[in-house]
């Protein structure tokens, strides 16, 4: 597995855990640095997972408002929890993060999905980030 494919699913682990907890992402995100230094079994966290992550972080607000406003007939509260996170880092690497291509982050996206999520998660994904995509330039000025 590409480094990258392992820090977004780290940051996706990160995402869902913090908001199972409902702790900050900062919290957890510690919590994983902290216990991957004390102890030899856990793989460290890396930078890309901690920028991902501390990005989500920093628009976290617009990132819940945009898929509010945009995902048809789902409210963030009603969405399975997998999917809202998973949408979530999506919108963040799609609208804010410019390495990477937007189609593979689309991509990535609907990969998590189908690892974690259910059958219909994948279209889900796909659709509401293909919107943003589409969306992208205005998005980031309204930021």
């Amino acid at each position: 597995m590409a480094a990258r494919n392992k820090a977004r699913k780290r940051a996706f682990q990160i995402l869902f855990e913090a908001d199972q907890r409902g702790e900050s992402v900062q919290t957890v995100l510690a919590d994983w640095v902290r216990h991957s230094r004390s102890d030899d079994r856990q793989p460290p966290v890396n930078e890309y997972t901690m920028q991902l992550v501390e990005g989500y972080a920093q628009y976290e607000a617009r990132i819940d408002d945009l898929i509010s406003t945009y995902s048809v007939d789902w409210t963030l509260d009603r969405m399975p929890v997998v999917d809202r996170n998973i949408i979530r880092l999506g919108t963040y690497e799609l609208v804010w993060e410019d390495e990477t291509p937007d189609a593979v982050v689309i991509d990535e996206a609907v990969q998590l999905a189908k690892e974690f999520s259910t059958d219909d998660s994948p279209a889900f994904v796909n659709g509401l980030l293909a919107r943003f995509k589409d969306l992208k330039p205005s998005l980031r000025r309204d930021a």
